[in-house]
């Protein structure tokens, strides 16, 4: 069985330093508790290829991400 991802081993690292400051005004992308709260609105700019601001991630990122809103948001 795969185990579930979580933020720290799988999602923290897909966010870059400048993707963290490119959205600090709005919140933290290296914080648990803000991406946890802002999961569904990065999912949906994820999706539209809008975040990150330099381009799309591919979409095994994008799958990793939505694993982990779907399988519980671990830590």
């Amino acid at each position: 069985m795969e185990t579930a991802p979580s933020f720290a081993a799988d999602i923290k690292p897909l966010f870059r330093e400048k993707d963290r400051q490119a959205m600090l005004d709005h919140f933290d992308l290296w914080s648990y508790d803000d991406v946890w709260h802002n999961g569904q609105r990065i999912l949906a700019k994820l999706i539209a290829g809008e975040m990150p601001c330099d381009g799309a991630w591919g979409e095994g990122n994008v799958a990793t991400f939505q694993n982990w809103l779907d399988s519980g948001m671990n830590p």
